[in-house]
C-alpha cells in the first residue's frame, strides 16, 4: 500500500438476495467508516440501489469501472455483473450464485496485482455459487487455491478476545476421525501459532487443543484418537517446535468453567465443536479469518439469512468488525515484517521462561480429572 493513501478494503457482494448488501451499506451509512479505510465493493450498482431502496437507507455510493476511478471518502462499487442482474429476496438462485462468483473473482485479481489491500467477503450460498472455475466448501478453500506459492489454510473465528481455529472445516461430520492425524494436528497447530504472532501481535500465544471425544476419550474407553493421534501431536509440538499448546481437553468442561479465557486461541477438530461455543457467547461480534495466507481475508461470523433479506432487521456489527480486523491484521502483518527485515545477530544465549507452561500443565491435569 502506498503511505499517500488510505488501507483499500475490497468487499465482494455475496449473495445478492440474502443480507449481503444491507450489512454493507449499514456498515457504511457512518462518515467515520471512511476516515479508516477506502471501501470498493466488487459487485453490482443495479443490486446496491435495488437494496437501497427496498431498505430505505440513505447511503451514496460511487458507481466505477475500474479499481483507478476509487474514491477516498466514497463507497465505490465495481460493476463485476450483467445489467439485467434478477433479484430475487430470500430464494437461492444460481444467478446470484454466479454473481457472487464473478465478484469474488474480480476482487481475488484485483488483490494479486496490488490494487487493493484486504478482502472482507459477505456471505454466499455454497451451493448455488459452485461451477466450473468454484468447485469448493466455501471461500477459505477457493482462496488457498488461488495462491500461487504453496501454502494450507486454517479457518479462525474471533470474537472479542475468543478465536477458535478448526482443524476440519468444511467436512461431513462421518468422515471427521478419518481426517485427524497427526500431519494435520501439527500443521493446523502450526498455522494457528503463526497467525497469532504476525497477524495478532501476540508473544508466545498459548493454544488450547480440544479433543475429538467426549471427556477427551475416558482414557480410551470412548475413543482412541486422544491416546494415539491428538496428545502425541501436542507433546511434539511442544517439544520439537517449542509452541505452547496444551490439552486434549474436553469441550464441555472446558468451555463450561471458562477456561478458554486463560488461552489465546482454542484448535476445535470440527466445524460445530468450535463455531457453536464462539457464536452462542458473540455472534453479533463474530468474525471469520483465513488464515494462514498471504491474503488476508475476513468476513462476518454469519450466512446469507434469506429469512430476513429485505426487511431492514440485519444487524452490521459482526460486518463492521470484519472490516476492523482485516484492517488491524493488515497493519500487524506489516508491523512484523518491517520489524524483522533487518535482524541483528544475536550476542547471548535466550533462554525461554516456562513458568507459564508449567503452570498450564497443571491446569491440564485438574481438568483432566
Amino acid at each position: 500500500m502506498s503511505d499517500k493513501r488510505k488501507i483499500r478494503v475490497g468487499i465482494t457482494q455475496g449473495d445478492i438476495n440474502g443480507i449481503g448488501y444491507e450489512v454493507i451499506l449499514k456498515t457504511f451509512a457512518t462518515q467515520e467508516m471512511f476516515e479508516i479505510c477506502t471501501p470498493v465493493i466488487y459487485g453490482s450498482p443495479k443490486a446496491a440501489a435495488y437494496h437501497r431502496k427496498t431498505l430505505d437507507l440513505d447511503v451514496a455510493y460511487n458507481a466505477i469501472e475500474h479499481i483507478n476511478e476509487a474514491e477516498e471518502g466514497k463507497l465505490n462499487i465495481i460493476n463485476c455483473n450483467d445489467d439485467d442482474l434478477h433479484i430475487e429476496l430470500g430464494n437461492a438462485t444460481k444467478e446470484a450464485g454466479r454473481a457472487a462468483f464473478e465478484a469474488l473473482e474480480e476482487a481475488v485479481k484485483d488483490y494479486r496485482e496490488g490494487n487493493i489491500d484486504v478482502i472482507v467477503t459477505a456471505p454466499i450460498n455454497k451451493s448455488t455459487i459452485q461451477n466450473e472455475e468454484f468447485h469448493f466448501p466455501g471461500h477459505t478453500e477457493y482462496l488457498q487455491e488461488c495462491c500461487e506459492e504453496e501454502c494450507k489454510s486454517l479457518m479462525l473465528l474471533c470474537s472479542d478476545d475468543i478465536r477458535v481455529a478448526v482443524a476440519t472445516s468444511h467436512l461431513p461430520l462421518r468422515d471427521v476421525p478419518a481426517a485427524i492425524t497427526p500431519e494435520l494436528i501439527e500443521e493446523k497447530i502450526a498455522i494457528l501459532n503463526r497467525s497469532l504472532i504476525e497477524d495478532f501481535n501476540i508473544d508466545a500465544p498459548k493454544i488450547a487443543v480440544l479433543s475429538l471425544n467426549p471427556h477427551a476419550g475416558d482414557n480410551g474407553l470412548l475413543g482412541s484418537e486422544e491416546i494415539e493421534i491428538i496428545s502425541p501431536s501436542i507433546k511434539k509440538m511442544n517439544d520439537e517446535n517449542e509452541i505452547f499448546c496444551y490439552g486434549p481437553f474436553a469441550v464441555d468442561g472446558f468451555m463450561g468453567s471458562g477456561n478458554f479465557c486463560r488461552f489465546d486461541a482454542i484448535l476445535a477438530m470440527y466445524h460445530d465443536q468450535g463455531l457453536a461455543p464462539l457464536k452462542a457467547l458473540g455472534m453479533n461480534n463474530g468474525i471469520n479469518f483465513t488464515a494462514g495466507l498471504p491474503i488476508i481475508r475476513t468476513s462476518p461470523a454469519h450466512g446469507v439469512a434469506y429469512d430476513i433479506a429485505g426487511k431492514g432487521v440485519a444487524d452490521e456489527n459482526s460486518f463492521r468488525q470484519a472490516i476492523y480486523a482485516a484492517i488491524d491484521i493488515y497493519r500487524n502483518r506489516n508491523f512484523y515484517n518491517n520489524a524483522r527485515r533487518h535482524p541483528l545477530r544475536k550476542l547471548y544465549y535466550e533462554k525461554r521462561d516456562d513458568s507459564n507452561r508449567l503452570n498450564l500443565q497443571q491446569s491440564d491435569n485438574e481438568l483432566a480429572e
